[in-house]
Formats: structure tokens, C-alpha cells, sequence
């Protein structure tokens, strides 16, 4: 078994959240040394001018990671109009955080059930959701609200001309009882 391979495959799988030395060692099942040799030789691959992503030392972990030197077209990729539609996650997203601002992505994963880290990056580059401070909950995270563009691009002139919760879940039931496969007997 390529266990270089399987490394790479293990720094996808994590994306933002990275992993330690130590967790390198206990998955791969070596000794501190060789998860340190494995993860060098993967790294120095990374180095090639004919690769797009680099694995970096941030925040105490191991992270796959673009490089700096092709940031423009990363930005292009983000803020071209023809890129501005808006996949069903977004669209998940969106709704959890207008509903429930300010709110952390771990409120939104743990609505969602998946990590939304990525997808609400691509929506603050967009400029649908902001930054809006800190949660006094441990580690501090991140608050998340929706934008003045966020009203824009759904044609809306302020949250209020949202429907509520409430009627979003009335007429959830309407649609359940009216598309019900079971029929009233005569």
C-alpha cells in the first residue's frame, strides 16, 4: 500500500480541519519518525511547479492548501458573474444563517449535519454572509450574518419580507398532506 498516497487522500478528506503529527501516526499506524519522513516526501512533491496545492503548517496541523502564486485566478474562479448561481448548500446555508444570525458554522453543521466550513467561505467571498464578531462560547468562533447584497441578489428590500419560520413549516405540512401517497377510504 502507498501510504503517501493514503496520507494524501487523509489531508483531503479533513480539509480545513488538518491533522497533527501524533494523528498521522495513529491512523498510518507508524512511529513518529516515519509519519514525520512520510509527510516531508509528501510535501516536497507538493513543491513542483506543475502542482496547484502545497500542504502547510497552520494552526498546529498539516492542511492541504492552494498556492499563493495563483491566488488571482482563485479569486476570478469566486467573483466571476457567470460563477454567481447558487448550489442547493448555498441556498441550505443561506437560509440557516438568515434564520437563525448571528450564528457560527457550527450551528450551521450541526443543522446541516455536514461541515459547511468551505461553502461559507464561498458565500463571505461573495459577498452573501459577513463576519460580524466573535461567540462568547469556547474557542471563540466566528458570528455569521447575511448582507446588504444577500437582500439584493434575492430581490428583497429588507429580512422582514422574508416569510417566518412558522409559515415556512405550515405550508411544509400543506405540501406533505397534499402529496401524501395514502388516500381517505369511502
Amino acid at each position: 500500500m502507498n501510504l503517501k498516497a493514503v496520507l494524501e487522500g487523509l489531508l483531503f478528506v479533513v480539509g480545513d480541519d488538518g491533522l497533527t503529527v501524533e494523528q498521522i501516526k495513529d491512523i498510518l499506524k507508524l512511529d513518529i519518525e516515519a509519519a514525520k519522513q512520510l509527510l516531508l516526501e509528501l510535501k516536497q512533491s507538493y513543491e513542483n511547479d506543475d502542482r496547484g496545492i502545497r500542504i502547510n503548517y497552520l494552526g498546529n496541523t498539516f492542511k492541504l492548501t492552494t498556492k499563493e502564486e495563483h491566488k488571482e485566478y482563485y479569486q476570478r474562479l469566486i467573483t466571476e458573474a457567470n460563477n454567481y448561481s447558487l448550489s442547493q448548500a448555498a441556498l441550505e446555508i443561506l437560509a440557516i444563517i438568515v434564520y437563525n444570525e448571528p450564528t457560527t458554522r457550527v450551528q450551521v453543521d450541526q443543522l446541516r449535519g455536514v461541515n459547511s466550513g468551505q461553502m461559507i467561505r464561498k458565500l463571505v467571498a461573495k459577498g452573501l454572509v459577513k463576519e460580524v464578531g466573535r461567540s462568547d462560547a469556547p474557542g471563540r468562533p466566528i458570528l455569521y450574518k447575511t448582507t446588504n447584497e444577500f437582500l439584493d441578489y434575492f430581490g428583497l428590500a429588507s429580512k422582514e419580507d422574508l416569510p417566518s419560520f412558522e409559515e415556512i413549516t405550515a405550508k411544509q405540512e400543506e405540501i406533505d398532506l397534499y402529496t401524501s401517497s395514502y388516500q381517505e377510504k369511502e
